[in-house]
């Protein structure tokens, strides 16, 4: 799987978990939800680094608590 699919099945899957929607995460991040939207529909590649921060806070995880799914065991560079 490339990376950049991986994180966005990671955030696709803590919103299920979550049971929050992308609007949520814009509110409590400051993030443009076109930014957040685009990268989840696959129209760009790989979200910046702060993006991905931002979005843990959203759901009061760290970077570790992210990456650390089984979604990124075989993920290959974009």
């Amino acid at each position: 799987m490339q990376l950049s699919d991986a994180i966005r099945k990671r955030i696709k899957n803590i919103i299920v978990e979550k049971d929050v929607n992308v609007w949520y995460i814009c509110q409590n991040t400051g993030l443009p939800c076109s930014t957040l939207t685009t990268f989840l529909n696959g129209k760009t590649k790989l979200p910046k680094i702060d993006t991905v921060l931002h979005v843990c806070e959203a759901f009061d995880i760290t970077l570790t608590e992210f990456f650390d799914d089984e979604v990124f065991n075989d993920v290959e560079s974009d």
